[in-house]
């Protein structure tokens, strides 16, 4: 195990699971835009949201990845396999507490269940597993957050 293949395998894993997700918004089959949710936290100017959130995302896509990695660390063992079971639940933690309830708490351009009548939220709430942003959003964060995990596994594995 090693933590420069964690960092590599976090790099790469995010940019195949940004890539997963933008093309799933391309094809319809979300409108989920992760990268502008996160952005639109920080700044309102639409295009400057996008860039500052690709960032954030794929400096979370790190931080995740060294989460992994004390565990792999923690348990003696790393791979493919495992970091896909680890993609799974973060991909499941992510559309459940993550982003769906903890991200309109915090955002200050989101609606969420408390936002009162005279209040105007400029994003949509995810909801639960994001089904606000359609009905494959959980499938399709789900199975990018699988692919995600197995890359930083993988990586990490091979790293030693």
């Amino acid at each position: 195990m090693s933590a420069w293949g964690t960092a590599a395998g976090a790099f790469v894993g995010t940019l195949v699971l940004t890539t997963a997700l933008r093309a799933a918004g391309e094809m319809r089959l979300t409108r989920m835009d992760l990268p502008f949710l996160l952005g639109t936290a920080v700044t309102v100017n639409r295009t400057r949201a996008k860039a500052v959130g690709y960032l954030m995302h794929f400096l979370n896509g790190e931080i995740f990845a060294f989460a992994y990695y004390a565990v792999f660390l923690a348990i003696g063992m790393a791979g493919w396999w495992l970091g896909a079971l680890f993609g799974l639940l973060h991909g499941l933690f992510a559309g459940t507490a993550l982003v769906g309830v903890l991200l309109p708490l915090v955002h200050p351009r989101m609606g969420s269940p408390l936002t009162s009548a005279p209040e105007v939220a400029l994003l949509e709430p995810p909801g639960f597993l994001m089904l606000n942003y359609g009905p494959s959003t959980p499938v399709v964060t789900v199975l990018a957050h699988i692919g995600y995990g197995a890359i930083v596994g993988g990586f990490t594995e091979l790293g030693g």
